[in-house]
């Protein structure tokens, strides 16, 4: 039996003992290693050879990841480990440390229940390391800490030994005051890392060594070896002493949680049903022979293959050939394939239990987000995963030949179902489509694979998204339907800033809560007792409010008043831009009391020209998308950095010291940062390091609105 077939048998077995198996994640700033770690992984497990790792770069199989030198998806692998004396199954995943893919280490999260946090011994905490940080403990998923690079402070910053045990003090005091703060509640004090336990290693991932406390006991390897290995250029006798892939995987099954363990705690976060119920019993004891249950986290269209899903089991068992049912989209697939993923190449079964990450082929027009169970008695879907950004950069694409119109829809279509953070709209009264990403790196590799798809296409340069809301309270505003037999009465008012920020953290969602339990839930969090009772509506960040009193018919005619309400709130009165923030209230109605004349041709310009009036008469104002810019750069450059800033109208936070470099914060318009790239190397000299990260929409003045407007008004070619 070769070495393959062995692993392969191996995995086999271990997928069906769920206390053996650990689901983690690598996350880390964009350049901190986290793909050369992932590679020493590998070759430790015996996956890859080990001359290769490191440079193979193994999980950046994408041809852009290896031109550009990034990650740009998320990638699965499954290996086994021995750990005092017992294998163990570990499903590792890859995510992106570059903002604009922030989308797929979201997805990512949802699928594991620790992750690694590799952090650079010389940048130390880095903003995307906090973002990546924060998006793992939102979803309840445990952290421990690897400082990577440890050999440049050593060779390139000569520190004594004194001074890199202050700076890994400094790396750990900062990761734990951010697990500290965002941690959930009972294991703020449970999950800090702590040197002492083992939960936090150091080493070089590209030199192949790690090494942790607990392996220095076993060892008998001391932090000063360490130092006179380094000193004396001796990296590669160390790497044999002190493996990267034992020291890291080690802490892995000793620090991390088994699916069992994870899912009695991450169940009632992530899923909205009973967890009283059987299903909820299954899922939080990770049972294979419970109802099925897989939250879809992934998928990639494959020429061959079709859409090839990766999805996490949380109850319940997958087989070839099974059918089941896709709870969002509401129909029946059949599974032609289930397995594993061994990187690239995807390793097929006959079954896959549940606490397993599974490869799923022949789900036709699933996305990823989608819950797969059972077609009789379907269970409860999960909860929706919210990204942290929003997609403000957009272009407008254009097939070069007509004939490719078809095609491009098809690529589109496929694109929206792979990536959820990618919007695409049809403008109808140009022809365009419009395509909407996080930023300008998120937009050209969209662009780069629906040529790569075979369609020839031309992009416009970027546009901004923008928001609108209102500044005050209108006053009553009637809305008549064309034939004068129905009014509608609206109040329109800025919505309490404590409840937006519910919404927009998922806290509240209408899948989350129904009736009597949403308007108690909105109460917690500040809306007024009297608006509560009549929520009627969460629309893309608004409120729709029911505040009359006995209208007849009213009910009847309530779902058309909510699709006149979303009208309304997906193109606002100054720019049909999207509307955010806003409290709409119907106060009162006269309708007519036959159901022929209040159709949606009466009821919906009724309530979608009343509610925009009221947003004009409230005041209504744009709202621009902001991102916060960090950037360090040495004491020299410093002057040339702000310069650079200030002449994009970015708000300085933030400027401190670390050593001989300066950390600029700021905030900064997104319509303002293109070309941001190229103007802060010239300016500093290619000294600086920034990272960019969404911060939210904010009010513009009142000149700059006016400017907005009308660009925006002449681009969609609007009066």
């Amino acid at each position: 039996m070769g070495r393959r077939e062995e692993l392969i048998k191996k995995i086999k077995e271990l997928m069906k003992k769920p206390e053996r198996i650990r689901n983690m994640g690598i996350v880390a700033h964009i350049d901190h290693g986290k793909t050369t770690l992932s590679d020493h992984l590998l070759a430790g497990a015996g996956m890859i050879s080990e001359e290769l790792a490191g440079k193979q770069l193994y999980l950046d199989f994408d041809e852009l990841e290896q031109a550009r030198g990034i990650t740009i998806d998320a990638a699965n692998v499954t290996m086994v480990h021995n750990y005092e004396g017992k294998d163990y199954l570990i499903n590792l995943i890859d995510t992106p440390g570059h903002v604009d893919f922030g989308g797929n280490v979201t997805r990512a999260m949802r699928a594991v229940d620790g992750v690694i946090l590799v952090v650079c011994a010389v940048e130390g905490v880095m903003p995307q390391t906090e973002t990546v940080l924060r998006q793992a403990l939102k979803e309840y998923v445990k952290p421990i800490l690897f400082i990577n690079k440890v050999d440049r402070l050593i060779n390139e910053l000569k520190l004594t030994p004194e001074e890199i045990q202050q700076r890994f003090a400094e790396i750990i005091k900062d990761v734990n005051k951010i697990i500290r703060s965002m941690a959930p509640k009972e294991f703020k004090d449970k999950w800090i890392v702590k040197v002492e336990d083992g939960s936090v290693s150091f080493g070089s991932a590209y030199h192949r060594w790690a090494i942790s406390v607990p392996f220095m006991k076993k060892t008998g390897i001391t932090f000063k070896d360490i130092i006179k290995y380094l000193q004396e250029g001796r990296q590669k006798e160390l790497a044999k002493r002190a493996r990267v892939h034992e020291v890291l995987l080690d802490m892995v099954i000793k620090h991390l949680p088994n699916p069992k363990e994870a899912q009695s705690y991450r169940i009632p976060r992530i899923w909205a049903g009973d967890v009283n119920s059987e299903d909820g019993k299954a899922l939080l004891n990770c049972d294979p022979k419970g109802k099925l249950a897989i939250m879809i986290t992934d998928v990639r269209i494959d020429k061959q293959a079709g859409e090839v899903a990766t999805g996490r089991i949380y109850s319940g068992t997958i087989e070839r050939g099974q059918e089941v049912f896709l709870v969002n989209a509401q129909q029946k697939a059949r599974v032609q394939q289930v397995g594993v993923y061994l990187g690239p190449d995807r390793l097929p079964t006959e079954v896959v239990t549940a606490g397993n990450i599974a490869m799923i082929i022949g789900l036709r027009g699933i996305r990823a987000g989608e819950t797969v169970t059972v077609p009789d008695n379907p269970i409860a879907p999960f909860e929706e995963m919210r990204h942290y950004s929003e997609p403000v950069v957009t272009v407008a694409i254009e097939a070069k030949n007509m004939k490719d119109l078809p095609k491009l829809v098809d690529v589109l279509n496929q694109i929206a179902r792979e990536d959820p953070t990618v919007k695409v709209q049809i403008n109808y009264e140009t022809g365009e489509h419009l395509l909407s990403g996080m930023g300008e790196l998120h937009l050209e590799v969209i662009t780069y694979r629906i040529k790569k798809r075979g369609v020839d296409i031309e992009v416009s340069p970027p546009i901004v998204v923008y928001r609108e809301t209102v500044d005050g309270k209108s006053d009553v505003v009637e809305g008549k339907s064309p034939n004068k037999h129905n009014k509608f009465y609206f109040v329109v008012e800025p919505l309490e800033k404590s409840v937006l920020e519910a919404i927009l953290s998922g806290e509240v969602s209408l899948k989350k809560y129904k009736g009597k339990e949403l308007g108690k839930k909105l109460q917690e969090f500040g809306l007024p007792k009297e608006d509560a009772k009549g929520v009627v509506d969460i629309y893309e960040n608004n409120l729709l409010i029911d505040a009359t009193k006995g209208v007849q018919y009213l009910n009847e005619t309530m779902q058309l008043i909510i699709d006149g309400f979303r009208e309304a709130m997906n193109e606002g009165p100054l720019a049909k831009e999207k509307v955010m923030g806003v409290k709409v209230k119907l106060v009162d109605a006269e309708l007519h009391e036959d159901a022929v004349h209040r159709g949606p041709a009466q009821v919906l310009p009724a309530v979608r020209e009343a509610i925009r009036e009221a947003m004009l008469r409230a005041g209504a104002r744009i709202l621009e998308p902001k991102q916060k810019v960090v950037i360090h750069v040495p004491q020299d450059f410093m002057g040339s950095a702000i310069r650079e800033l200030q002449s994009r109208r970015c708000q300085i936070l933030d400027m401190r010291q670390q050593d001989s470099i300066m950390i600029l914060e700021a905030k900064c318009p997104v319509s303002e940062m293109f070309g941001f790239a190229g103007s802060i190397r010239s300016a500093t000299e290619g000294r600086a390091l920034w990272s960019t990260e969404f911060a939210g929409f904010e009010k513009v003045s009142d000149e700059l609105q006016e400017e907005i407007i009308k660009k925006v008004r002449e681009r969609k070619g609007l009066s």
